[in-house]
């Protein structure tokens, strides 16, 4: 049984990930926006996603409180509100603590 050549920290050296809730992590620099949910146009971009096979639910069974929206046309639902996934972000890339 061989593992994945992802499962290993070496074959991604220089990706930085953010923690989008329940252990669920996505690469910081592919995310293009973090939007709230609730307005009509993102639910059609979610519904959209989902049609398309771009809809990836990382919320665990919770409360959609987050989309991200990543350069790659995925859809990214989070359990985390836009507000503390934008302060894990900053915080990630050093800006926070300085």
């Amino acid at each position: 049984m061989s593992s994945s050549p992802l499962a290993s920290p070496a074959a991604l050296p220089n990706v930085r990930l953010v923690n989008v809730g329940y252990g669920n992590l996505v690469a910081m620099t592919r995310i293009v926006a973090i939007v709230a949910p609730a307005a009509s146009p993102m639910r059609r971009l979610r519904r959209e996603a989902a049609e398309r096979g771009k809809l990836v639910d990382a919320t665990e069974g919770r409360r959609t409180r987050s989309i991200l929206i990543m350069d790659s046309d995925h859809v990214v639902l989070s359990a985390i509100n836009p507000e503390t996934l934008a302060a894990r972000l900053l915080q990630e890339d050093g800006v926070a603590g300085e």
